[in-house]
């Protein structure tokens, strides 16, 4: 990995950072920045002074040295005890000649170079400043000689205390960026409380589906407290259209519910009529025969449109919220009454039922008796001459399970939850409703809402040893108290 790349993968991996740390690091790291960045500047400047304040010492100690040497009569210098002086001062000490040549020297391992009074030069561990005795001779004719003091000390005392300096920046560095990640982060966290609570509010609206909820506007009047307002501005919106949204559905579904109570008169009249017409052509032994097909085709067309409008009510009814009369009725005795009632056009299907125990459920009777003998009247359509239709009945609890089986074919993959949509017809070779024009598409819809509507569910499946299964679930009647 090249270094661009390594620094794009640390950017990826820092913006996955929760902002707060983000502000933190940024914080802190700018402020790294400056506090390095001074170190280094006061860490420079105050080693420069230091070496310059040592390199003067030493030029004065040496110059007030030279100061004090003295030379007798014959030109030679007399000793000021020099290793005196350099023991009070843990320096090393040098009288030499213009030639360089030691004259008075303290011990010393120490090779001393040549003297040079223009600068301090160093000599091993030792720092070397030069300075050269200023004295005449008193013998006639004798010239005045030259010789230099050179003063030596090390420069470690001055290190070691160069050493402290940069030992004491660089932790005033890393407290200072601690400090200020701290402090970034405790700035962050209180300029993300009120994010936190928009987005705890947030959630607890995805969570209840509720717009209705007000957003909790921050005390401050800053940018997050116009974002507050925005949010909350924009839910009451929402909610004003939900609310619009919802009054306009019920009202279609009150409409449909109405439209179709009101068509079942006329439906229920013209049938009537036809029957008698029927009748009537029937024992009219002189009646032309077309007109006796074409009574008898609006008379089916009249069942079929009187049967589809019955199931239209009863899913607009249920749309619409409006609930039947509820008693408490025995879903056993619902259930043989609907197999006595299917049992005389089984064409040839063979029922089973297990229907001993009893259920009392808290309901409408005649809804609970359309939604069995819909899914009854759903396993005769859907199945070949001679299936076996299983019906059973059982308590799971506080629960009625009621559950229809049949040994067919089974249902197609994958319209488990589809069969229960409204006009949804089956496909296959056993599928005789739609030839023959009996179903609407409607019978397993109306098993859902009625099922929904009593606090149930119903769900399909095939069985293990094949053939197709619907399971009704509904809760028991509450026992009366006493």
């Amino acid at each position: 990995m090249n270094p661009l790349q390594g620094l794009k993968h640390l950017y990826a991996r820092s913006r996955r950072l929760p902002v707060r740390i983000r502000i933190a690091i940024v914080s802190a790291t700018l402020t790294a920045v400056i506090l390095i960045g001074f170190a280094a500047v006061v860490g420079r400047l105050v080693t420069d002074r230091l070496h310059t304040d040592f390199e003067n010492e030493l030029r004065g100690n040496a110059a007030t040295l030279a100061n004090r040497i003295s030379l007798n009569n014959s030109g030679q210098p007399v000793d000021p005890n020099l290793d005196e002086v350099a023991l009070a001062n843990d320096a090393e000490i040098r009288l030499v000649s213009a030639d360089g040549d030691s004259v008075i020297a303290t011990p010393s391992s120490t090779e001393f170079p040549p003297p040079d009074t223009s600068r301090v030069v160093s000599a091993g561990p030792l720092q070397v400043a030069t300075s050269q005795v200023f004295s005449t001779s008193n013998d006639i004719g004798i010239p005045p000689a030259t010789f230099y003091v050179q003063y030596a000390r090390p420069e470690s005392s001055i290190d070691d205390t160069i050493g402290r300096l940069w030992l004491f920046l660089a932790g005033g560095v890393a407290i200072g960026t601690l400090l200020a990640g701290v402090a970034g982060m405790a700035v962050a966290n209180r300029a993300m409380r009120p994010i936190s609570a928009l987005t705890a509010a947030a959630g607890d609206i995805a969570t209840t589906r509720d717009p209705s909820r007000r957003i909790p506007e921050p005390e401050s009047d800053d940018e997050v407290a116009e974002l507050a307002r925005t949010l909350d501005q924009m839910l009451r919106q929402l909610d004003a259209a939900r609310s619009e949204t919802e009054a306009t559905i019920q009202r279609q579904r009150e409409f449909v519910a109405d439209a179709s109570h009101e068509l079942r008169t006329p439906l229920t009249s013209i049938l009537a009529n036809l029957e008698l017409l029927d009748a009537a052509l029937a024992a009219d032994m002189r009646s032309d025969d077309d007109a006796g097909a074409a009574v008898a085709s609006a008379l089916r067309s009249s069942k079929r449109m009187n049967r589809l409008v019955g199931d239209l009510l009863l899913l607009a009814r249920a749309d619409a919220g409006r609930v039947g009369t509820r008693v408490e009725c025995d879903l056993a005795t619902i259930a043989s009454e609907a197999l006595e009632e299917v049992a005389p056009v089984a064409d040839g299907h063979r029922f089973s039922a297990d229907l001993d125990e009893a259920a009392p459920v808290s309901g409408n009777p005649d809804e609970i008796h359309r939604m069995i003998l819909n899914l009854l009247e759903n396993a005769i359509r859907h199945t070949p001459e001679g299936t076996a239709i299983d019906v059973g009945l059982a308590i799971d609890g506080d629960t009625a399970r009621l559950t229809v089986r049949d040994d067919g074919p089974g249902l197609p993959a994958g319209m488990e939850d589809q069969v229960f949509a409204r006009f949804v017809r089956g496909e296959g070779p056993a599928d005789r409703s739609a030839r023959n024009g009996a179903g609407t598409g409607l019978g397993l819809s109306i098993v859902r809402a009625v099922a929904t509507a009593h606090g149930g569910s119903v769900t399909a499946a095939n069985g293990s040893d094949g053939g197709a299964c619907f399971e009704v679930r509904m809760p028991l009647a509450a026992p009366a108290q006493v």
